[in-house]
């Protein structure tokens, strides 16, 4: 369970990070290429800039389906597990 999490967490944040980072390089390097017009005002760094909204949105998504997929069924596995448990380790105590 600990390594699905992590493993994905770690794609995730590079990802995330990568993204971001790429456009502030671009926004700093290549201010000429960030400043193209595609359709009237909006430029290629405004796209990007707003792509950058999408990209955390495909994120959260990607991040809430593996770990109702991947982690929710083994903690819920577990839950049950302790309750029995617990719940077994009471009965045979009582007098």
């Amino acid at each position: 369970m600990r390594s699905s999490y992590r493993s994905f967490g770690i794609a995730a944040t590079l990802v995330s990070v990568g993204g971001f980072l790429t456009y502030v390089l671009m926004s700093s390097f290549a201010a000429g290429l960030m400043n193209q017009s595609l359709i009237g005002h909006l430029t290629i760094g405004l796209t990007l800039g707003l792509g950058q909204f999408v990209l955390m949105g495909v994120t959260i998504w990607l991040y809430v389906r593996h770990m109702q997929r991947r982690i929710d069924p083994v903690t819920h596995r577990l839950r049950a597990q302790a309750r029995h448990i617990a719940s077994s380790g009471r009965r045979s105590r009582t007098w």
